[in-house]
């Protein structure tokens, strides 16, 4: 029987015997860590293996936010600090090949991090393109303000983590850079004509349509669909995720436990699914939401499960590399630049 189209977050450093009961009866397609589930190498090493046992799938893909800057689940003392895409946009704009390396070399040590703990896919890189004005949440994660530009050190990034044997998911697609809010607490809305969008926000992520995977964006965009935020407007996943764009990769939502979303939990799932997402985000791993969510969620199949099964295909074993002479190549780049958090 195929995995079900959804992917949970779980409470704690371990799993529950309630936790562990649901994960055998729904099997998800996959899991995501956050802080609350990392404490030290050997215990997330053990969580992933017992995740994975649950569901009786040795390479049920796990994923984790690790950016760099202030998105990291993973740090100190464990694990290193890597710097915000703000570090790398400063560099390109001085020099642009050591911009893109360094966007390299940051990703591919984030990639050896998270091979050596079993997690196999980073929600990176961003191809948001904040504006001025936007709401902060975007900010310094971005890698600028131009399009190409995002789109080249985006990929850069993407190099990055393939070469580690990590799978990579594009966010927040088709963009979440002119967001006036932060969709963790309300919707944003965005009122750009299309000319302008197609010309900007879907420029950055059109250059990267052949990546695996990628989240959609909890915002509206007025000029397309005044009502729904695109993970669940059948308009924008259809007309512009999947036909301007042309991302035919497996589409997942964000987190259906943001505020940006209306209804409930169920109503929110469906209307995700309805829409054209593949698969359904769960994070705050509340198991009365996750029991809810995998009602909703169908077994993958069709198309869905060609898309899962494509992008798990694109995962390669990790190439050879010293990460030692890489974080010292990535230190001298990013030696003298204000804020490098490196």
């Amino acid at each position: 029987m195929s995995p079900r189209a959804f992917i949970t977050g779980v409470s704690g450093l371990v799993l529950t015997q309630d936790e562990r009961s649901f994960l055998r009866a729904t099997r998800p397609w996959g899991f995501i860590l956050f802080k609350r589930n990392i404490d030290n190498p050997s215990q997330v090493i053990e969580l992933v293996r017992q995740m994975r046992d649950c569901v009786g799938a040795p390479d049920a893909p796990v994923l984790i936010d690790q950016e760099g800057g202030r998105v990291q689940r993973l740090g100190p003392p464990h694990w290193p600090r890597y710097p915000a895409g703000a570090v790398f946009a400063a560099l390109y704009r001085r020099a642009p090949a050591s911009g893109l390396r360094a966007a390299f070399l940051s990703s591919r040590l984030i990639a050896a991090d998270l091979h050596d703990l079993g997690i196999t896919v980073d929600c990176l890189p961003l191809a948001d393109v904040p504006i001025a004005g936007a709401d902060a949440v975007i900010g310094d994660r971005a890698y600028g303000t131009a399009p190409g530009q995002v789109a080249a050190v985006a990929r850069a990034v993407t190099e990055g983590l393939a070469e580690g044997g990590v799978l990579p998911v594009l966010k927040h697609i088709p963009g979440h850079g002119r967001a006036t809010a932060d969709s963790h607490l309300r919707l944003p809305v965005v009122d750009a004509p299309l000319e302008e969008l197609d010309r900007t926000d879907f420029a950055a992520f059109r250059a990267l349509a052949d990546l695996p995977m990628a989240m959609t964006a909890h915002v509206v965009f007025s000029a397309l669909d005044a009502a729904q935020p695109a993970t669940t407007s059948a308009t924008m996943i259809d007309k512009v995720i999947r036909s301007s764009i042309g991302f035919q990769g497996l589409l997942m939502s964000d987190d259906v436990s943001m505020n940006a979303l209306q209804g409930s939990i169920a109503e929110r799932s469906r209307a995700a699914l309805s829409a054209g997402c593949d698969v359904i985000l769960h994070c705050n791993g509340k198991l009365e939401e996750m029991a809810v969510v995998a009602v909703e969620a169908p077994p993958l199949a069709g198309a869905a499960l060609r898309r899962a099964e494509r992008a798990l295909a694109a995962r390669r074993a990790p190439l050879p590399f010293d990460r030692a002479a890489g974080r010292s190549e990535l230190d001298d780049l990013l030696a003298g630049l204000d804020g490098a958090n490196a």
